[in-house]
């Protein structure tokens, strides 16, 4: 399954969805039309509890829902008469995907865990390039959820920064309640994986790491781009080969793939299981080589600026779209 969030747009509101064939199918919606196959009457109250139209609130339904709506998926993408039924029977349950916003996945999880160091070639473009700062393996710190937004939606360059960055990772979110995880079980918490762009103030970053802090310089307004979906793990493909790749306008500039993660992502969820992990949690692998802050012999041209496009795609997840746009006066 691919799983969205998009603002219907009849009534503005936040609804999750089935991404499917270039269009946005309504779960809950839709699993309601489904079962008043079986049972006209009870299909409203059934569908709410096993699809209500929140991704986050899906996770936390458990094996169950996830079976469900696996089921349901699966038929859309195989039933073409249904898919038709669908549509002329149920109001405003299906849409083209440019008909609609697509915000985050899950617009406001509980905690963001970012990690760092897990792509070694990452920390050592850094000591090449001479950052001053060691990039151990298992860095980590909070990324705020404030800070999210969607997968087409502009990103906004503070007016605080000269050296705006990017940053592709893998979000790896969490699925099922746990703490002290071990890797064996791993994926019986992972809910899928996404498409997550760390946006990095470059300057700020290097005057906090000099008391020890990653906080402003990753946590502006913007500075978490994620989506444009949550892909469940049976959907995946081999997660530890999947192709990522950044463009600036066009042009390719981070370009790697997760078979060269140093850990796995079981180990990675493991490792910060340490901290009870919730459904609708995210954390993410680390990026790869290519920022624009390793750049030599000078990074300057390489800093994000306004009117830039960033596309930021891994293979089998997506491909987001962002807008660099100078902040308002």
């Amino acid at each position: 399954m691919r799983l969205v969030t998009y603002v219907e747009p009849y009534y503005g509101m936040d609804r999750a969805g089935f991404l499917l064939d270039g269009h946005v199918i309504d779960v809950q919606r839709s699993l309601e039309f489904a079962l008043a196959e079986e049972d006209p009457a009870g299909a409203r109250e059934l569908s709410l509890a096993l699809g209500p139209p929140d991704v986050k609130e899906i996770l936390r339904r458990g094996t169950r829902a996830h079976k469900a709506l696996q089921e349901l998926e699966t038929r859309l993408s195989r039933e073409a008469e249904f898919r038709r039924q669908l549509e002329g029977s149920m109001p405003h349950s299906t849409f083209r995907e440019h008909e609609v916003h697509l915000r985050a996945p899950i617009p406001k999880p509980e905690k963001i865990i970012h990690t760092a160091g897990n792509f070694r070639e990452h920390a050592q473009e850094g000591s090449a390039a001479g950052w001053e700062f060691p990039m151990p393996h298992w860095i980590s710190f909070l990324k705020s959820p404030t800070a999210i937004i969607g997968p087409y939606d502009p990103i906004v360059k503070p007016r605080h920064t000269k050296m705006l960055d990017h940053e592709i990772e893998v979000g790896i979110v969490i699925g099922k309640r746990g703490k002290y995880i071990p890797k064996e079980k791993a994926w019986d918490h992972i809910a899928g994986l996404t498409v997550f762009n760390d946006v990095t103030a470059r300057d700020i970053q290097r005057e906090e790491m000099k008391s020890g802090l990653l906080n402003f310089g990753k946590n502006m307004d913007t500075f978490a781009v994620f989506g444009p979906a949550l892909v469940t793990r049976e959907s995946l493909p081999d997660p530890h080969n999947l192709r990522m790749e950044l463009r600036v306008n066009g042009d390719p500039r981070q370009v790697s793939s997760t078979a060269r993660l140093s850990v796995t992502i079981p180990e990675i969820v493991e490792h910060y299981s340490w901290v009870t992990l919730e459904p609708g949690d995210i954390i993410s692998t680390g990026t790869v080589q290519g920022v624009a802050a390793f750049r030599k012999p000078d990074p300057t041209p390489f800093f994000l600026k306004h009117g830039d496009l960033v596309e930021s795609e891994v293979e089998g997840l997506g491909c987001q779209r962002n807008r660099i746009q100078d902040e308002a006066p």
